[in-house]
C-alpha cells in the first residue's frame, strides 16, 4: 500500500512589532487542523538599515524581533517545496512592505520557470487604523501572486464573524487586524479566528487539489 504524501503549506510573513506574526501563527495553527498537513512557518528577511534605525534601542520592536529568531527565513526551496502559500505583511502607505516586497521580487526564476502555477494562495495584513489601508494591502498584494500562476483565494462571508460592524479586522480579501498608532492593541480573537479559518480553507483546497 502506498505511502500517502503529505501536503505542505507554506506561511511566510513580515512583522516588526508582532501582529501580523500572530496572525501568521494563528493561520498557521488553522492549516494544521487539516489532516496530512506538514505546516512551514517562515519570516521575511529583515533589512540591515531596519535593524539599526527602528529595531535597535527600541525595547517593544527588539522583543519582537528576539522572538523569531527562531524562525527560518523564507528560502526560494520553501517556497518551490510548498503547496500552498499564505502571504502575511503591515500594511505601509497602502501597501505592502518592503520586505515582502523584496521576497516577491526574488521570486523570478519561480516565474520563469511556472513553479509556482496552480498553487493556491492567500495573504493577510495589519494597519496602524481602522481605514489604514487594509483592503489596498490585500488587493496589491495578490497582483504578484496572478502572476505567479497561483489561485488566489480570500475568506468568504459565511466563516463566523466576517459580517460586523466592530473596530475589528476581517476582509473577504484576507484575515486583517488593527494594530494602534503605536503599536499597542492586540489582534481580536474574532481576528485570528478567521486567520485561523483562512489556514484551514487554504490547507483543504490544496489537499483536494493534490
Amino acid at each position: 500500500m502506498a505511502v500517502e504524501k503529505s501536503v505542505k503549506i507554506l506561511v511566510v510573513y513580515y512583522s516588526l512589532y508582532g501582529h501580523t506574526l500572530q496572525l501568521a501563527q494563528a493561520v498557521a495553527e488553522g492549516a494544521k487542523s487539516v489532516s496530512n498537513v506538514e505546516v512551514m512557518l517562515r519570516r521575511v528577511e529583515e533589512f540591515e538599515v531596519v535593524k539599526q534605525k527602528a529595531i535597535d534601542g527600541n525595547d517593544a520592536a527588539q522583543k519582537i524581533w528576539e522572538q523569531q529568531q527562531d524562525i527560518r527565513v523564507c528560502s526560494l526551496d520553501d517556497l518551490r517545496a510548498a503547496n500552498g502559500v499564505v502571504f502575511g505583511s503591515p500594511t505601509r502607505f497602502g501597501n505592502m512592505s518592503a520586505q515582502i516586497k523584496q521576497l516577491f521580487d526574488s521570486m523570478t526564476k519561480l516565474w520563469l520557470n511556472g513553479e509556482m502555477e496552480g498553487k493556491p494562495a492567500g495573504v493577510f495584513t495589519s494597519t496602524a487604523s481602522t481605514h489604514g489601508g487594509q483592503e489596498t494591502t490585500l488587493l496589491t498584494m495578490m497582483v504578484p501572486l496572478l502572476h505567479l500562476g497561483m489561485i488566489v483565494m480570500g475568506v468568504p462571508y459565511s466563516v463566523d464573524g466576517m459580517i460586523h460592524n466592530e473596530a475589528r479586522g476581517g476582509t473577504p480579501y484576507g484575515p486583517t487586524t488593527i494594530a494602534g498608532g503605536q503599536g499597542e492593541l492586540e489582534p481580536k480573537p474574532e481576528d485570528l479566528a478567521i486567520a485561523k479559518a483562512l489556514g484551514k480553507r487554504i490547507a483543504e483546497v490544496t489537499v483536494k487539489l493534490q
